[in-house]
């Protein structure tokens, strides 16, 4: 039996999540919304910046990308309870927990 490590798991979790994220379309209440004086698109964009980055980088991201990934998930923690619609819900949380995956494997590196 073949262990994988945890960075690993968190690997494959992050790419099937960014899959998963890829192919659902941005929910059309959202698009240029800002929620808590968050633009939800640009949101989208520097969250989709670092896991891109993460990814094509083996798992690692620069301490400013790190840093960016850090404020996006406290806007995140900020504007999804302001979510109304199921759509931009799931769409978030996912994003959300796509990006905490990714901050998870940066511990010590910001």
């Amino acid at each position: 039996m073949v262990q994988v490590s945890r960075s690993s798991e968190h690997a494959q979790n992050a790419a099937r999540l960014w899959q998963e994220h890829r192919h659902a379309p941005f929910p059309a209440d959202l698009r240029g919304a800002e929620l808590a004086g968050t633009d939800m698109v640009l949101l989208d964009a520097d969250i989709a910046g670092c896991v891109v980055t993460w990814l094509n980088n083996g798992g690692t991201l620069a301490p400013k990308r790190s840093r960016i990934l850090q404020r996006c998930i406290a806007d995140l923690d900020r504007v999804v309870p302001e979510i109304t619609e199921p759509a931009g819900i799931q769409y978030y949380q996912r994003l959300r927990q796509l990006a905490l995956l990714v901050s998870a494997t940066l511990r010590g590196t910001t």
